[in-house]
């Protein structure tokens, strides 16, 4: 497991210490699962259970269908 050093001001110390404290975690526990959050290539769990919550939003087809046919893109 790999170690870092990070600086910080006294002020964001103090606030991370009090943070973490009543979150019951460990600093070090709290900075890599910030640092895991950002790098995470996939939605997390709750976004994804939101999927189909709202029943009465219309589909990508259903928005489309009242839309004229695409413009011819630009060659790269």
């Amino acid at each position: 497991m790999g170690q870092i050093t990070i600086y910080l001001d006294s002020e964001i110390e103090t606030k991370m210490r009090a943070f973490v404290k009543s979150t019951h975690l460990s600093q070090s526990k709290w900075i890599a699962s910030l640092i895991e959050e950002k790098i995470r290539n996939e939605w997390p769990e709750s976004v994804i259970k939101l999927a189909g919550a709202w029943k009465d939003i219309p589909t990508a087809e259903e928005i489309r269908r009242t839309e004229g046919p695409d413009i011819k893109r630009e060659e790269i």
